[in-house]
């Protein structure tokens, strides 16, 4: 990896070798947005959405893109084309560059800082998949932009470190009665054979992976609902699976210590995994 093609501000370099200020705002303040591109057989998957996802964040918080989206796909195409790896997670981020000084207030005339490095995508094993992972619950403290993809994400750390304290693979996060999400995935809840999903809206962000599961669910016939879900039906569910371009569709077979269902991936969750890998064969690795 140390070797691996970044680019930081106009230059491609080996990573190990890139370096930024201290004074950036993104190390002394976490101002910055980010993306992650999943990259099957060298083809970035839905790249467009993931820019506008970019574009979303960056308005968000008043900051410039400093790149066209055409400029962003050059720079990633190079970036992949670069790495000795053929599925890849692309990392790009975005911070409000570094000032002469530390103020709160946005600096003015100061570039962007624009970083973009990549690494190789590895999923669940299947061992791990046949039998489901163990998650905990918590309640979310963090703030209310939680769709803005933004580096600030000490929150996400301290939540999804919760859960490795507890020999967990992630913390579901509750809101005002509601399951939200997970620290580092969106959280998927079936009941009575029915696909439940939270909204779309400040609370959560909104995932690339969540909108495949979706599509897939419609394609196949599967009943689903976008809705609030209540703990109550997030404790007393058939299913909880994770989702994410990295766990893809992850059964949560125990939830708090306690038994999802019948405590082992339930039988949408198994289709749901052979639906995405058919979808990634024949959609995402042929772009």
């Amino acid at each position: 990896m140390s070797s691996t093609t970044c680019y930081l501000n106009g230059d491609y370099l080996p990573l190990a070798e890139a370096r930024v200020s201290p004074l950036d705002r993104g190390f002394l303040f976490g101002d910055g947005a980010y993306e992650v591109i999943p990259v099957y057989s060298r083809r970035p998957f839905r790249i467009g959405e993931h820019l506008r996802r970019l574009q979303q964040t960056l308005d968000g918080i008043r900051l410039v893109n400093p790149h066209t989206v055409d400029e962003w796909a050059e720079r990633i195409a190079r970036i992949v084309a670069a790495a000795p790896f053929a599925d890849q997670s692309v990392y790009l981020q975005v911070t409000r560059g570094a000032d002469t000084k530390r103020d709160h207030a946005f600096p003015k005339d100061v570039a962007p800082t624009v970083f973009i490095f990549t690494a190789p995508l590895t999923t669940t094993p299947d061992s791990v998949r046949a039998s489901g992972v163990a998650a905990v619950t918590a309640p979310d403290e963090r703030w209310a932009r939680c769709d803005l993809k933004v580096v600030a994400l000490l929150a996400n750390v301290l939540a999804r470190q919760h859960a490795v304290d507890q020999g967990c693979a992630e913390t579901i996060l509750l809101r005002d009665g509601c399951m939200i999400e997970g620290a580092a995935s969106n959280i998927f809840v079936v009941r009575g054979g029915v696909l439940l999903a939270p909204p779309k809206d400040r609370r959560m962000l909104p995932g690339i992976t969540y909108d495949v599961v979706l599509e897939l669910a419609a394609a196949h016939g599967v009943p689903y609902a976008v809705r609030d879900i209540a703990e109550a039906e997030l404790r007393s569910a058939d299913e909880v699976w994770m989702t994410s371009s990295t766990k893809e569709v992850l059964a949560i077979t125990t939830l708090d210590g306690e038994p999802v269902g019948a405590g082992v991936p339930g039988p949408l969750a198994q289709r749901m995994h052979d639906w995405y890998q058919l979808f990634k064969d024949e959609v995402m690795r042929r772009g």
